[in-house]
């Protein structure tokens, strides 16, 4: 862990009452969660990302795609929050508001008590009709059977309630975390590399906002340019030791 930026980091938060917070896949990671590309592992391997994530690749082999994402939601299911989700969990009554935006789609910020965190990919654990009649199951023990189930509405497959290649974000999903990171006092971002668009493109509306960033992952990446601070280091080693022992903020 870099002590130099932490403690620099932890000078520039002194101040702060509203923060933003943008996470990514290295934050799951250190849960055990693979990231999408470790999750084409074993059996999975011969096959092509859009095979199992997108539109066409469901609609050629639902089966297929249904099974991949069954997998996944154990390996989700079997995973804890780690100590950097209990941090920025633990963190929200030190600040007026705390706001975070995940690229995850785990569900780990929530069971680590983070309240109502903006999932702009979605969330693996919920299921939602391909048609969109407005079907959505949020627990995937209340699914009714079948490989993928049938959508007891409108009779359509239901799907993973994801963000797929070759879709949009919702776009109101995509404007609340605009909003959150361009009205915060200070944005971090956490186990991100900065690779994948639109949320990639958030840490630079902060700044040209005059909000300033603070980068905390173990490896350079591709947004350090435009980060005020970068403390080297993990999320489950650096959060709890930059968020720890904060003052409550008031509001305002």
């Amino acid at each position: 862990m870099s002590g130099a930026g932490l403690e620099a980091a932890k000078s520039m938060l002194a101040a702060v009452r509203r923060l933003a917070v943008l996470t990514g896949a290295g934050m799951s990671a250190e849960s055990g969660v693979p990231t999408f590309r470790d999750a084409q592992a074993g059996l999975w391997r011969r096959f092509d990302p859009q095979q199992l994530a997108s539109p066409e690749g469901f609609r050629a082999d639902p089966a297929l795609v249904w099974r991949w994402y069954a997998w996944r939601r154990e390996l989700v299911a079997a995973a804890q929050p780690n100590a950097g989700h209990l941090a920025l969990a633990q963190a929200a009554a030190r600040f007026s508001r705390l706001s975070i935006v995940t690229q995850n789609v785990d569900g780990l910020h929530q069971r680590a008590g983070s309240r109502e965190p903006i999932e702009i990919h979605g969330n693996i654990l919920r299921s939602r009709c391909l048609a969109e009649c407005g079907a959505k199951y949020e627990r995937p023990e209340d699914l009714p059977a079948g490989e993928p189930p049938r959508c007891p509405d409108c009779g359509s497959w239901l799907r993973p309630d994801v963000v797929w290649f070759g879709e949009m974000l919702d776009p109101g999903r995509l404007l609340a975390a605009e909003e959150v990171v361009t009205g915060a006092e200070a944005l971090l971002v956490v186990g991100t590399s900065g690779l994948v668009q639109p949320a990639a493109g958030l840490p630079a509306q902060a700044r040209r906002a005059g909000v300033p960033v603070i980068i905390v992952n173990p490896r350079p990446t591709e947004i350090d340019q435009i980060a005020d601070l970068i403390v080297t280091g993990t999320a489950a080693a650096v959060l709890p030791a930059l968020l720890g022992g904060m003052a409550a903020r008031g509001v305002g």
